[in-house]
């Protein structure tokens, strides 16, 4: 079924095709899974077979994907649904046809089908978390700091501001931010990008 969504980037209005946890544990072999996480969060525990593709590099690997959605349907995973149906609008504005999976990683694994992580990984919180934290903790911290020097409120105000303009544009920056972190980033033997984009255009 088709779900509409708004679109992270100015794009006309646009359907995204969702794919059920069932429907893609029984067709899992016909498609080609990209996960769109950050690549800490992907060696964390991913579809088996899924190809990294963090969503901020999705431009990148724009005709790599291109290529294997014209050999067989492409089936794009976050871990709630969400960046993942950003990235199947922003392909769709590049011509590439893909699905989302419906609550992404997280319904994945609780409907009890298999994931694949490196031995020995660690996985990171999400990244939504990780947003609520890191935006709870500045807000916090600009609310006491505000008690000593009124000025710091100016913090609480911005991170809210800016919470109002993530929700408003359905993109968010800090996630951007977070995912450069060093905990977010993959470990010293994972698939190189240019490798991933290799294996997608073969």
């Amino acid at each position: 079924m088709s779900t509409p969504i708004e679109p992270a980037i100015p794009v006309t209005a646009t359907t995204v095709t969702t794919v059920t946890t069932g429907q893609a544990a029984v067709r899992l072999g016909e498609f080609t899974v990209v996960d769109v996480r950050s690549a800490g969060e992907y060696a964390g525990g991913h579809l088996p077979g899924a190809h990294n593709v963090p969503l901020e590099r999705l431009d990148e690997a724009a005709d790599a994907l291109g290529a294997a959605a014209a050999r067989g349907p492409l089936l794009l995973v976050c871990a709630s649904g969400n960046r993942s149906a950003k990235g199947c609008a922003r392909l769709a504005g590049q011509g590439v046809e893909a699905a989302t999976l419906e609550g992404g990683t997280s319904a994945w694994a609780a409907a009890g089908h298999p994931v694949e992580r490196p031995a020995g990984a660690r996985a990171p919180w999400p990244m939504d978390r990780q947003v609520r934290l890191a935006a709870g903790s500045l807000v916090a911290a600009g609310f006491v700091a505000g008690r000593f020097w009124r000025p710091a409120h100016w913090l609480s105000g911005a991170i809210g501001a800016g919470l109002v303009f993530s929700g408003v544009t359905n993109t968010c920056g800090m996630a951007a931010v977070l995912a450069r972190l060093p905990h977010n980033r993959p470990a010293g033997d994972a698939v190189a990008f240019e490798e991933t984009l290799a294996r997608l255009a073969a």
